[in-house]
């Protein structure tokens, strides 16, 4: 492997010209800078990373923890951020924290370690001193997706508010009034908030949100299974499960599969967060679709601003309601745009007894 000696004797110039050049400084001639780039493609130098880190103290590498890997959601984030970060000159490191708390702050702890630039989380809940400190020590990060009250950093994020008001909205109009809820973790942002947009919602139809409506997740597929099972076995059982993230959805799909129960004809299904998985399933799955490339992407660009010393600023881009066929909606008269097309109102709603 050729050295920075080699390059220098090639290009028949001192090594700190050849250091310059590979740096970018202004002092050196164009003669120079070219004869050492010249000698640098034809010896295939590279420049060591790890040396060059300690004299600039910068590593050109971000950390990413997202809650998990497994989450078609965070996958599809992860690789946003990612070629983001590769396109503005970085590499990315990612911890899978699979919703636990303390992995999550092992990640953190690593990649500090690692002297990386920059942080990016999204936390699996609100009581981390690990990133309470890092932030208060000024180490440049950026929540994304969630986000921790009170601590002084960028968030990017996505509006479900609207959507879930779309969905109850779509809902109702179906002709649908017992609605219930597998929510997500209540330590998380994510998990508090939809909950509170779905029952806000409801309130607008002067609809309740009873307790026995409401059945607590891990936004993992076990327990939306877990839970739908629970509104199965009630007197009156919902309607409608709305499931807070789309593994619990696809648990939900299991439960009432394996009672034998119908999608749409016995009870509704809808989700957050849709995936490309929804298309395929027997309905379609109605679901609230999350930007979540852009929000990567822009996730890595308000990190960098940080980390170059300019401000990053906080980003919300709008969810949408994507109408497929798991509540009742009608089939298509005729052949017509992709289903995930839709749009979400204008359904007539079914018949009825109670109101």
């Amino acid at each position: 492997m050729a050295s920075i000696k080699d390059v220098a004797a090639e290009a028949g110039v001192s090594v700190a010209t050849v250091s310059r050049v590979l740096n970018d400084h202004p002092s050196v001639s164009a003669d120079a800078r070219a004869r050492v780039l010249s000698a640098v493609g034809a010896l295939g130098y590279r420049p060591n990373a790890v040396a060059r880190s300690l004299r600039t103290d910068q590593t050109h590498t971000l950390g990413l923890v997202i809650s998990d890997v497994m989450n078609p959601y965070f996958t599809e984030l992860a690789r946003s951020v990612e070629e983001e970060a590769r396109a503005l000159g970085y590499s990315v490191i990612i911890g899978n924290a699979d919703e636990r708390p303390d992995l999550q702050d092992h990640h953190v702890r690593n990649l500090l370690d690692r002297r990386i630039d920059g942080l990016l989380v999204s936390p699996t809940d609100g009581g981390s001193p690990l990133m309470l400190d890092a932030a208060r020590a000024g180490t440049p990060m950026v929540f994304v997706d969630r986000w921790i009250p009170g601590v002084d950093v960028p968030v990017v994020r996505a509006d479900g508010r609207t959507a879930v008001r779309d969905l109850v909205a779509h809902l109702h109009g179906l002709g649908h009034r017992r609605l219930a809820i597998i929510a997500g973790p209540a330590a998380t942002t994510t998990g508090r908030e939809r909950v509170e947009a779905f029952r806000e919602a409801l309130g607008a139809y002067g609809l309740e949100l009873p307790d026995a409506y409401i059945g607590q997740g891990d936004f993992q597929a076990e327990s939306g299974r877990r839970v739908t099972e629970g509104f199965l076995d009630l007197a009156e059982p919902p309607e409608v499960v709305f499931a807070a993230d789309n593994l619990m959805a696809l648990g939900a799909l299991d439960a009432v599969r394996a009672r034998g129960v119908r999608v749409p004809e016995d009870i509704a299904l809808a989700a957050f967060d849709d995936i490309p998985w929804f298309v395929h399933t027997d309905p379609p799955v109605t679901a609230i679709a999350q930007p979540t490339g852009e929000l990567g992407r822009a996730a890595v660009r308000a990190l960098v601003a940080r980390i170059e010393g300019r401000p990053g600023e906080s980003v919300t881009l709008p969810a949408r309601l994507v109408v497929r066929r798991s509540c009742g909606e009608p089939y298509p008269a005729s052949p017509g745009p992709d289903p995930a097309q839709a749009p979400a109102v204008q359904h007539p709603a079914k018949n009825r007894s109670h109101t």
